[in-house]
């Protein structure tokens, strides 16, 4: 039976490791770095949370109040999420991939953390829309995820993006082999950035947006 594409089952429990074995804890920083946005309160959604370390770093901020939907295609990714310590928030967890995903209510914040460098342009574009179709007016998207400028980055960036979308093929049958540039469809949706950060020397962009009104 063929692998579900973009599933990270096989690497579930090791993934948090690996990723700090290559990029130390800049994946993470960049991620904590956009949290401080998040009003008391809020409904949010996070899409592609992967082990769910992120649930107990928003419960540090908010004890309670938060409302989270928890959107992950892996399953094992659920399994070690829903063992998290997200304190009083109520956080509800659907094991679906996020274009089979409908939501009953628009999001105050959503999150997509490493989320867009699985997908091809065509269906990074169609989730882009979908999810700011379910963001409410004046709402918050935090985005984390790799960048590559073919002009200005680092000759080891290409390299390095070649080995990890050929190691995600092969384990988790990944669909893409190069990053889509997501800033096109932040300036259609005329999104304000709020915050913007570099880490990992300028491999990894960290940026707060604002929808419009």
């Amino acid at each position: 039976m063929q692998q579900t594409k973009n599933n990270y089952d096989i690497v579930a429990s090791q993934y948090d490791w690996l990723s700090k074995v290559v990029f130390y804890r800049s994946l993470e920083n960049a991620q904590v770095s956009l949290l401080k946005y998040i009003p008391a309160g809020s409904q949010v959604l996070i899409v592609g949370g992967g082990t769910g370390w992120i649930l107990e770093r928003l419960a540090q901020l908010h004890h309670h109040g938060l409302r989270i939907t928890y959107v992950e295609l892996s399953g094992n990714m659920i399994t070690l999420s829903q063992k998290r310590d997200y304190k009083e928030n109520t956080v509800d967890f659907v094991n679906l991939p996020i274009e089979d995903f409908t939501p009953d209510l628009d999001y105050d914040v959503i999150i997509t953390p490493f989320l867009f460098d699985n997908f091809v342009p065509e269906r990074a574009q169609s989730v882009f829309w979908q999810l700011h179709n379910s963001l409410k007016k004046d709402g918050l998207w935090l985005f984390a995820d790799f960048y590559y400028d073919k002009e200005k980055s680092r000759w080891w960036h290409k390299l390095l993006l070649k080995i990890m979308y050929s190691f995600f093929r092969l384990f988790c049958n990944i669909e893409a082999n190069s990053l889509f540039n997501m800033a096109t469809c932040f300036e259609q949706g005329k999104y304000e950035v709020l915050h913007k950060r570099f880490f990992y020397f300028d491999f990894i962009q960290s940026i707060a947006y604002r929808k419009p009104v």
